[in-house]
């Protein structure tokens, strides 16, 4: 077990390098093995749920290799193998290989997945464009089984809510599927279009990703390609909260940021008085004093994402005034409030509504990390604060950050990740 420490009231100046997308690559790994031939995805974050999928891909006999952020995955002698228990529920974005192994071997059975409790987050959309495509699905006390009588059909699929995995799912399922698919109500985030991007790529004749409505006429066959993984704007929001918060007067330079996919949450920056550069692909952010409190409803994509909710809240503690946030998306997501509380915040759930004053003068405490976006909230709030902050439940914040403390030191922050039994308390 890992630990934390950060000596935080410092001002952070330099610039990093966004990785890329957690949230892409988690579902580019299992498309990946709906090809003939080997593929290769560069840009690949060197986090905890990669190995995760790595492993799970040695058990189904996937070749793989990764290295300097390029990871070779080659499934030309891959075999369908029941996985109902162990690293298949270690992590939530297993359940992307439901439909690819439905897609590539038209059965299989796969545990119900792990990863961060948010509050419920039921797997039922999935199940039914399963079977809108014609596949038989069975639920015995959370082991998933798949099966295809009669192949595979095209359909049009409505989605009740809108969910990004459910999304990807249908679209993995449907891939070689017979005939013409419409998935209606989709969900239109930016990691969606990465993953038709490479399907695409493969062979696939997928239309309409970043849209509502995606059209797909199913192939017989996908080949292998090379594939970069667009920029994780989760990770460019939480480093540009944190430099928001602490700019010195140089400021820090936040590289290979797609403005367009945090444009929701820039705009929440710009309505609290944040002075930022936004250039091509960087975000430059300056020092700037007196911060407005704003308040915060998150929504699907293009909304602002409800993960930079838990990053960004440390920020409005620094600001002035009394402000509100909604997450229509987990509404349970409030695991870091008594963290922050314990720190010195003054902030109240009221329902679904977490509510804020401020400013707020955080010190630093001991503090754990309950999931991974609460994990960048405490580390931030830690940074802030003034004295030591330990943070443990490391294990959650390393499933999606690379490098965390190397990048945040790179930025002149005081951090360090020690075992936790050796660490001076």
């Amino acid at each position: 077990m890992k630990k934390l420490i950060i000596h935080g009231g410092r001002k952070l100046s330099g610039e990093i390098a966004i990785n890329g997308a957690k949230n892409s690559t988690v579902a580019l790994i299992p498309a990946a093995i709906l090809a003939d031939a080997p593929v290769i995805l560069e840009g690949v974050p060197e986090i905890q749920d990669v190995y995760s999928l790595i492993e799970i891909l040695e058990d189904f006999n996937v070749k793989t290799s990764f290295e300097n952020n390029t990871l070779m995955i080659d499934p030309s002698n891959m075999q369908s193998v029941p996985m109902p228990h162990g690293k298949i529920q270690s992590l939530r974005a297993s359940y992307y290989f439901m439909g690819a192994l439905l897609s590539k071997f038209g059965e299989g059975v796969i545990g119900l997945p792990g990863g961060c409790f948010l509050g419920p987050r039921p797997i039922d959309l999935h199940i039914k464009a399963f079977r809108s495509l014609g596949a038989e699905v069975t639920d015995d006390f959370g082991v998933i089984t798949l099966k295809t009588p009669k192949g595979l059909t095209g359909n049009r699929i409505y989605m009740d809510v809108v969910s990004v995995g459910a999304t990807i799912n249908a679209i993995l399922a449907s891939v070689r599927a017979s005939g013409k698919t419409v998935i209606e109500n989709a969900a239109r985030e930016p990691e969606i279009i990465d993953v038709v991007t490479l399907l695409n790529k493969m062979g696939a004749n997928i239309r309409g990703a970043g849209t509502s409505v995606i059209r797909i006429v199913g192939v017989d066959q996908l080949h292998g390609v090379n594939h970069t993984i667009i920029p994780d704007r989760i990770e460019a929001g939480t480093y540009i909260s944190a430099a928001v918060a602490l700019a010195g007067p140089q400021g820090v330079r936040i590289n290979n940021v797609i403005y367009e996919h945090i444009e929701s949450y820039v705009a929440k920056l710009d309505e609290m008085g944040a002075k930022m550069e936004i250039g091509e692909d960087y975000v430059h952010v300056y020092p700037a004093e007196d911060l407005k409190m704003v308040s915060i409803k998150t929504q699907p994509y293009p909304g602002f994402a409800t993960d930079l909710q838990q990053p960004m809240t440390p920020l409005l503690l620094t600001a002035q005034g009394e402000g509100t946030i909604m997450d229509t998306i987990y509404p349970q997501r409030v695991n870091h409030i008594p963290e922050l509380n314990r720190m010195g915040a003054n902030i109240k759930v009221d329902g679904s509504i977490i509510r804020i004053e401020g400013p707020c003068k955080l010190s630093g405490a001991p503090v754990r990390a309950s999931d991974l976006r609460a994990g960048a909230c405490l580390v931030i709030a830690g940074l802030i604060a003034q004295g030591k902050t330990v943070v443990t439940g490391v294990e959650n914040i390393l499933r999606g950050y690379t490098n965390i403390v190397g990048k945040f030191s790179q930025l002149s922050a005081v951090i360090e990740l020690v075992e936790d039994d050796t660490a001076d308390e």
